[in-house]
């Protein structure tokens, strides 16, 4: 029977076991199980959303197809308090991990983009994008129509 001894010392262990945490941290985003827990996988970051470029990419990221302008860019005044009128849309917010109460009394921007692909074929349907520090606070898809409709920026279905 032999026996091998060998010293090693911690720096080189320690480095070897950051480098496999940071490669399983890797493997687990590129597979979209990391992150806030969305059941949407590969969207982009909700911060860094500086450019027109930007937003498209971030509509994309959940499916969606617009045009390469905003058809509308609003400056909104985010109220100091909500009455129960905001009740309904400040769930929404809320079932997408968006808080609009962090931004009260802020002025954001809405922009809008009309989408080219909602699964219906309806057209005329637009994604929003509530916008503060170029960090994508809220968003929404609506039908503008009478007797539209609301959801959130995740395709249906």
């Amino acid at each position: 029977m032999f026996i091998i001894t060998a010293k090693v010392r911690k720096g080189p262990i320690l480095a070897v076991a950051a480098a496999a945490a940071v490669v399983c941290g890797v493997l687990l985003a590129a597979a979209g199980l990391g992150g806030r827990g969305t059941a949407v996988s590969g969207v982009v970051s909700p911060t860094g959303v500086k450019t027109n470029e930007d937003r498209i990419a971030y509509l994309e990221s959940y499916g969606w197809q617009v045009a390469q302008e905003p058809s509308s860019v609003e400056e909104l005044l985010i109220p100091d308090t909500f009455d129960e009128s905001y009740t309904q849309y400040l769930e929404l917010q809320s079932s997408q991990g968006f808080d609009l109460t962090d931004y009260c009394g802020k002025r954001v921007k809405r922009y809008t983009y009309e989408i080219s692909n909602y699964p219906t074929g309806e057209s005329g349907i637009q994604a929003g994008l509530l916008i503060y520090k170029n960090t994508v606070i809220g968003g929404d898809v609506l039908s503008p129509q009478l007797g539209g409709f609301i959801h959130g920026l995740a395709m249906p279905g």
